[in-house]
Formats: structure tokens, sequence, C-alpha cells
């Protein structure tokens, strides 16, 4: 009961943090509206609402998107807080060095794609859509919902490398493993790029190749944690043979 009461007020912390940032999103939403939607004024490309509360829904939602992002870094923190006890001091060192890279991976995924991959696929099937002689007029939630199917899996994607890391240093993944399942994970990546990337081929290349990169350089960041973890091993054990 006592580690269930602990957790409650955790959460009930983070969801305080989580309103407080939602209503400071909200004062900014205006802005985040306008620059999010930069990319289509060069393409003279105009958003559209189908009901008059749509924009309220796209503000919220924008709104809600961004405090979720700003909360992650206290929500980890909590969680770091709440397991740290039962950890044992190397796991709690590897944890809190793992925690920055989650963050900073997660925002330079969402940042390729915001600045490569979105501007690439939105003007390729606009101007694809053009050449048809079709008028292009965006609905506003449409519009912002693909380009979190953009965006959002490219930071999580990017964390995998520091995941992978973590896991070998603690012997949990190898590298042999990864490059045995290679096929399997290039398989479920292609299914996930083609689900989530518009139904054409070079959106979903621009969505799996990157991935598939990140995949392979994660086996490559395996194979370096487990070389520090067989050296650290035979450094515990020449320790404990000199005692």
């Amino acid at each position: 009961m006592s580690h269930l009461t602990a957790l409650r007020v955790r959460l009930v912390r983070t969801l305080v943090v989580f309103g407080i940032l939602l209503i400071a999103s909200l004062v900014f939403v205006s802005k985040i509206f306008h620059y999010l939607t930069s990319p289509l004024k060069s393409m003279h490309v105009h958003l559209i609402a189908t009901s008059p509360g749509e924009i309220v829904l796209v503000y919220m939602t924008l709104g809600a998107a961004v405090a979720i992002g700003l909360t992650i870094p206290y929500a980890m923190y909590e969680v770091w807080a709440f397991v740290s006890p039962g950890l044992t001091s190397f796991e709690r060192r590897l944890a809190i060095s793992m925690l920055p890279g989650i963050v900073l991976t997660f925002i330079a995924g969402v940042v390729f794609a915001w600045f490569v991959t979105f501007p690439l696929v939105v003007h390729f099937l606009i101007r694809l859509t053009e050449s048809q002689g079709l008028l292009v007029l965006l609905q506003a939630n449409s519009y912002f919902s693909f380009l979190a199917l953009i965006c959002l899996p490219f930071g999580l994607a990017c964390e995998l490398p520091v995941v992978v890391f973590a896991l070998a240093r603690i012997g949990l993944v190898t590298a042999k493993a990864m490059r045995r399942v290679r096929k399997y994970a290039y398989l479920i990546i292609v299914i996930v790029g083609v689900l989530i990337s518009p139904p054409e081929l070079i959106s979903h290349l621009s969505v799996t190749v990157p991935i598939m990169l990140i995949y392979e350089g994660s086996i490559g960041l395996a194979w370096v944690a487990e070389k520090r973890r067989k050296a650290r091993r035979s450094a515990d054990d020449a320790a404990n043979h000199l005692s």
C-alpha cells in the first residue's frame, strides 16, 4: 500500500505539471499553429475548417501535444525516483546517463522529421495532386494528424539506439541477436512505415529508410556496449581475484 500511495502521489504531481504546461501551451497556441502551417504557405496551400468548432479542437489538440512533450522529462524523473530504490548502483548510474539521451534523441528525431521528411512528403504529394488538375484544400484537423503521424514515429525510432545501448550494457540485448532478427525487424519497419505514411513510394521510402539506418546504428551501439560490459566484467573479476 505504501508503494501504491507513493505512485499515486507521483501521478498526481505529473498531472499537475501537465495541467500547468497545457495552460501555458494554450496561451501560445496561435503562434504554434502558424509556425506548424508555415510549410504550406510557400506552396500557396490553404487549410479549411469543415465545422465552426474545428479550430477549437485543433487548438486543444496542439496544446495537449505540446504539453505532453514538455511533461515527458518530468514524468521520466518521477518514474526514475519511484524505481531507483530497487536498482543496483550500476543500474542507477546507467539509467541516469540514459535519461538525457532518450529526451535528446526524441527531440532530434522530431526535428529531423519536421525539417527533412515532412516537407519532402508534403511537397511531393501536393505537387502530385496539382499535376492532376485538382485544387488542394487541406482540412486543418487532417493536416495536423498527418503531421503527427510523420514526426512522432521518428522521435520514438531515434530513441532505439539509446535503449539498445542500455539493454546491451546489462546483457539483455546482443548485436548478434539483433543481426539474427534483422529481416523480421525490417519487415516490421516496412509494415509500420506503410501504415503511417501516404500511399505512394516516395513517402514510404522517406519513412522506412531512415528507421532502417537507425536500426543498423543500434546494432553497432549494441556491439560497443557488449565490449564495455565484458571489459567491466574482466576488471571486476580481476579486482575480486586480487582481494
